[in-house]
C-alpha cells in the first residue's frame, strides 16, 4: 500500500506555530512577575488567565479533535478554556487567590508544548484527510494565538508603567503635515469573503465569497486624527445629546466618559498613553476610539461611518474595475507599506506610509489601527460554523457587534488578508481602533 503524501504546508505551519509561541512569550516578558494577577481592564480576565489560555486552547483543539493526546491536567484544560466577551455592567469578581500559582501555569504550558511537539509530527505520516484536518487546526492555533497577542497588547497598554519591563523602541516615522481631505470613490463591485472551493484557510465568518455593488461616495483620505477629534470635543462632542444614540448616551453618562480611553488629561493638556510611556498628545496620530465615539464624531461632521462594502471598495478597488489583494497591490506586506506586524507598539502619523495607499489614493487602510464600519457583524450567505469551534463567530451575531476592517500596529501579517473580519461591541473603548468617515 502506498504511503500517504504530505499535505503541502504542514511542516512550515509547525514552524509558524513555534514562531507564534515565541511572539506570545515575548509579550508576557514585559509583565513584571508581581503583576501577573493584575486585571488591567475590569471587563477582562486577570493576566494569569491568558498565560494559561493559549496552551489550553491548543491542547483542547488538538487533543479533542485529533484524539492523539491524553490530558494530564484536566482542571487546567477547563479553567483556561474560555475568555470573556465584555458586556456592560457584567464584571468578573474573581480574586487573585482563585487562580493557580504562576509556576504551576508555566509548568502546564511546558507540558502541553512538549506533548504537542512530540505527537503532531506523527500526524503528518497519517492519512491525507487527517493531514488536512491538522493543517486547518494549525492555522486556527497560530492565528488564535496571534490574535491574542494583539488583544493582550491593548490590555497590557492599561497596565501601570511601573508594572511593565520597558523595551528599546524605534522612534515612529516622520510624516508631512497634511490637511483633512476626502477622496472620490467611483461606483463599482466589492468582493467580500472567500470561496470554499479554493481550499484556502479562513475563519468561518469569512465564507462564502460574494459581490456587492457599491454606489459612488467620498471617503476620508486619512484616518481621523487626534487633532480633528479635539475639535469635535471642543465643540461639545461629549456634551451634545444629539450626536449619540440612546444606548451610547447612557453609556457616556454612566461612565463619566469625557475623552478617549488612550488619552490622559492633566489640567488643560492631553497626553497619550503609549505602551511604555506617556507623551504629549500627538496631533497627527489616528484617534483610537470606540464605535460609539466614532459614530458621534461622524454625526457631528454630518457624515457617517463606511459600510463594510464601501470600505472594501475604497481599499481594494481599482480604476479598471479589478480588485487588488491588498490596498497597495498584490505584493506581500512589508515594513514600508504600513504600521502592522509588530513593527511598533503605538500609532504612527496618519500619513506616514504613502506607499501603502490604495488605487484611489486612500492611505493607511492596512495598519495603524482597525477601522470601524457601520455594518453590524452578521453571517454571509452560506455561513457554516466550524464544527470544532461552533461559537467562534455565531456567538456574536447578536446585533451588538460591528465589523472592523484593516489592521493595527500589533496585527500579524497573516491576518492582513482581504477577507479577514474583526468585530467588537460599540461601547468598548480599549481597542487599537480608529476610523474614517464617508459622504454620499
Amino acid at each position: 500500500m502506498a504511503s500517504p503524501t504530505r499535505v503541502p504546508g504542514c511542516d512550515s505551519l509547525l514552524l509558524e506555530l513555534s514562531e507564534a509561541r515565541a511572539r506570545s512569550d515575548a509579550l508576557f516578558d514585559i509583565v513584571r512577575p508581581e503583576a501577573v494577577y493584575e486585571r488591567p481592564i475590569a471587563e477582562r480576565h486577570r493576566i494569569i488567565f491568558y498565560l494559561g489560555h493559549l496552551e489550553a486552547f491548543d491542547w483542547n483543539l488538538f487533543g479533542r479533535e485529533l484524539g492523539v493526546l491524553k490530558s494530564f491536567a484536566p482542571s487546567f484544560d477547563k479553567l483556561f478554556a474560555f475568555g470573556i466577551d465584555p458586556v456592560n455592567g457584567e464584571l468578573p469578581d474573581d480574586q487573585p487567590n482563585d487562580w493557580p500559582e504562576r509556576k504551576q501555569v508555566l509548568h502546564y504550558n511546558q507540558g502541553v508544548r512538549a506533548a504537542l511537539d512530540d505527537q503532531l509530527p506523527a500526524v503528518l505520516e497519517g492519512p491525507d484527510e487527517r493531514q488536512r484536518t491538522l493543517s486547518q487546526f494549525l492555522h486556527v492555533a497560530i492565528e488564535h494565538r496571534l490574535m491574542h497577542v494583539e488583544t493582550l497588547s491593548y490590555m497590557l497598554h492599561r497596565l501601570p508603567l511601573n508594572l511593565k519591563c520597558g523595551q528599546q523602541r524605534d522612534p515612529p516615522p516622520r510624516a508631512p503635515q497634511v490637511r483633512p481631505q476626502m477622496t472620490e470613490i467611483r461606483p463599482g463591485i466589492a468582493t467580500l469573503g472567500l470561496r470554499r472551493e479554493d481550499g484556502v484557510f479562513g475563519w468561518d465568518n469569512e465564507f462564502e465569497e460574494h459581490s456587492v455593488f457599491v454606489s459612488a461616495f467620498r471617503i476620508d483620505t486619512y484616518k481621523v486624527t487626534n487633532l480633528q477629534y479635539l475639535r469635535f470635543m471642543a465643540e461639545g462632542g461629549y456634551r451634545e445629546r444629539s450626536f449619540w444614540s440612546d444606548a451610547d448616551w447612557e453609556w457616556l453618562q454612566s461612565n463619566g466618559t469625557l475623552h478617549p480611553a488612550f488619552w490622559i488629561r492633566r489640567g488643560n493638556h492631553f497626553f497619550f498613553r503609549t505602551m511604555f510611556d506617556e507623551v504629549p498628545l500627538p496631533l497627527d496620530w489616528p484617534a483610537y476610539v470606540s464605535h460609539a465615539e466614532a459614530s458621534a464624531y461622524a454625526r457631528w461632521a454630518h457624515k457617517e461611518l463606511p459600510s463594510e462594502g464601501e470600505w472594501h471598495r475604497a481599499a481594494y478597488g481599482a480604476h479598471n474595475g479589478a480588485e487588488r489583494r491588498y490596498p497597495w497591490g498584490d505584493v506581500r506586506p512589508t515594513a514600508r507599506l504600513g504600521n502592522f506586524d509588530f513593527q511598533y507598539w503605538d500609532p504612527t502619523p496618519a500619513a506616514a506610509f504613502p506607499a501603502g495607499s490604495s488605487a484611489f489614493g486612500v492611505t493607511d487602510l492596512m495598519g495603524n489601527g482597525w477601522e470601524w464600519t457601520r455594518t453590524v457583524f452578521a453571517p454571509f450567505e452560506g455561513f457554516e460554523p466550524f464544527p470544532f469551534y461552533p461559537g467562534y463567530s455565531a456567538n456574536f451575531f447578536d446585533n451588538r457587534h460591528y465589523v472592523m476592517k484593516g489592521a493595527s500596529p500589533r496585527t500579524a501579517a497573516c491576518l492582513l488578508r482581504r477577507s479577514f473580519r474583526n468585530w467588537f461591541q460599540s461601547r468598548y473603548p480599549y481597542l487599537y481602533s480608529g476610523f474614517r468617515c464617508v459622504e454620499h
